[in-house]
This record gives structure tokens, C-alpha cells and sequence, in this order.
């Protein structure tokens, strides 16, 4: 089976960069795990095991892909241990074909709604601010008119960090003082984005678990607020989550799927940390769209995800 991915060359040599440190940690264990071994038997299957749990690919995740080389060296009667690696990146792209859509996510796509409705959710210091930027900036590139909204307003420095990337990135924003109520920035906000044609609008919300309830009570409020100016708002609900912290990535995806309705997922800091497998295990459990990756500081270190590329990347030897 072939993996076509569909990053241009640039990107896809900015995917296998960020990607260095896991991809350097999955071989080294891979290497130990079928050390003096000619085919893939049950003690391959075992090592592999420890292998995938390890790189933080999480353990229902892990169990499922076993499941299916199982199945494989069931099959072919013999798997030679040279094989396993394309074997590897075909049953994970099988894996997480059911949760992805890998073309409705170009920042260039004609929007099916207009405004377009974004709502960011995430906890403080998962890089949502960066990520609003980034995607404020790839739109404003494809062409798109952009409005971001400060609903963020439990602390003073996540607006100003806001307008400070929206400076950067030349876009609007909607804002009101610390302690206003979100809903009506994001009210304030839709109002401005329909009187202006604006094409996509970004709405930040506040970063904090330390209350589910309330949580889950804001995100509400925003939403029935939003819906008044525009019915069917927000038209994406994208979770982001910090990729450097693993496991625990996956407890912050509980926690916000069960207090609100994401749609998406966006998965920062995929750089210079080795848990890249977190981005598999996340897409796997929760059957929600990994929309975005983000792979370094820059505006346009924010890329579309696709399943056939980031499995490439992390499983291609050089």
C-alpha cells in the first residue's frame, strides 16, 4: 500500500525535522525490540508492544495496532522482522483512517459558512494563543478576511498576548477588559465579522480545569450567545493540546470532550520533544479530528495534519 501524503516538499522536510527526536527514540527501541530476530514472532509482538506504550502512543492505541500485525502475521504465515516497519506504517494510516479527513482542512478551501465560526478551547500554556495566531496568519495567506475575539478575559495578559500576535500577524481583534463577561465579547465579536464580510472568525475562550463545571458552564453561555448572531455557531469547536506532555495530553482531551462538543483537535509542540506518538493515541481514543499540528515557533509552523505524512515521517528511515 502506498502512503501519499499531500505536504509540499518543504513542509513535509519541516514535519520530518520536528519529528527527529521521536522518530530517533521509536528506532533505537525498535532496533532493541528485534535484535537477533529474522521474523516477527511473539516476543518481536511483545517488544514492539513495550515499544509503541513507551513512545506515547498510549495503551488501548498500542493493543489495537498488536491486534492488527497479529492478524497480519496470522495471514502471511512468516513476516520477516526487515518488514516490519512498512507494516507498522500501514497499520497505523488503517488506524486512524476512521477519525480523519484529510482534505477539508486547507487553509485555501472555499469556508461552506461565511463568517466561519471557530471556537478555541485548551488549557493556559498549551499554546492556544500561538496556535489563534498561526491560523490567523495561514487564512490572512489563503486569501480569507480574519477576526479574532478575546474571550479570554479571566486573564489580563492572555489578551495582551493576543494582540500582540494579532499585531504581528495584521489582523483584528475584538476585545473588552479583564473580567467582562466572554459571551459578549464573542457576541461583540460575530457582530463586527457580519457587518465587515469577515470570512473566518477565531474565537479565543479561557484556559482553566480547575472547575469543570464552570468550564462547561462558560463554553455553553458562549455558544447560546453566538448562535443569536449566527445560528449555527461556532462551526468548529478546536481543542489544542500540548504534545510535549504525553499522557497527560490525553487527561486534558477527557476533561474538555466531556465539558463541551469539540470537533477538532490541534496538537502543539511537536518539536523538539519525543512523544510524538501521542498524536496516533489521541486521534485513536477520542474519534475526533487531529486538524492541526504545530512543529515550531514560527507563523507558519502550523500544518494541516495528514495521516499518510506524519506516519512517514515518524516511521521512514533515512
Amino acid at each position: 500500500m502506498a502512503l501519499l501524503g499531500f505536504l509540499g516538499k518543504d513542509k513535509k522536510e519541516s514535519l520530518n525535522k520536528s519529528l527527529e527526536k521521536t522518530k530517533e527514540s521509536v528506532f533505537h527501541k525498535l532496533s532493541r525490540a528485534v535484535a537477533g530476530k529474522s521474523k516477527v514472532d511473539e516476543d518481536v509482538l511483545d517488544n514492539l508492544e513495550e515499544v509503541l506504550v513507551s513512545s506515547d502512543v498510549g495503551v488501548e492505541t498500542t493493543l489495537k495496532i498488536i491486534e492488527r500485525i497479529e492478524g497480519r502475521v496470522a495471514k502471511d504465515k512468516y513476516l520477516n522482522t526487515s518488514e516490519l516497519n512498512s507494516i507498522l506504517k500501514e497499520e497505523i494510516v488503517a488506524l486512524l483512517e476512521k477519525n480523519q479527513n484529510d482534505s477539508d482542512s486547507d487553509f485555501s478551501l472555499a469556508l461552506k459558512n461565511a463568517p466561519y465560526v471557530i471556537m478555541v478551547v485548551g488549557v493556559n500554556g498549551a499554546g492556544k494563543t500561538t496556535t489563534i495566531a498561526k491560523l490567523a496568519y495561514q487564512f490572512k495567506a489563503a486569501g480569507k478576511k480574519v477576526l479574532i475575539g478575546a474571550a479570554d478575559t479571566f486573564r489580563a495578559a492572555a489578551i495582551d498576548q493576543l494582540q500582540i500576535w494579532a499585531d504581528r500577524v495584521g489582523v483584528p481583534v475584538v476585545k473588552q477588559q479583564m473580567g467582562s463577561d466572554p459571551a459578549s465579547v464573542a457576541f461583540d465579536t460575530l457582530k463586527s465579522a457580519v457587518a465587515s464580510e469577515t470570512d473566518v472568525v477565531i474565537i479565543d475562550t479561557a484556559g482553566r480545569l480547575h472547575n469543570k463545571i464552570n468550564l462547561m458552564s462558560e463554553l455553553s453561555k458562549i455558544k447560546r450567545v453566538m448562535e443569536k448572531v449566527i445560528p449555527d455557531a461556532p462551526h468548529e469547536v478546536l481543542l489544542v493540546l500540548d504534545g510535549s506532555t504525553g499522557q497527560n495530553a490525553f487527561e486534558q482531551a477527557k476533561q474538555f470532550t466531556s465539558a463541551t462538543d469539540v470537533t477538532a483537535m490541534a496538537i502543539t509542540k511537536l518539536d523538539g520533544t519525543a512523544k510524538g506518538g501521542v498524536v496516533i493515541g489521541i486521534s485513536d481514543q477520542f474519534k475526533i479530528p487531529v486538524k492541526y499540528i504545530g512543529i515550531g515557533e514560527k507563523l507558519e509552523d502550523l500544518l494541516v495534519f495528514n495521516r499518510f505524512d506524519f506516519v512517514d515521517s515518524l516511521f521512514s528511515q533515512k
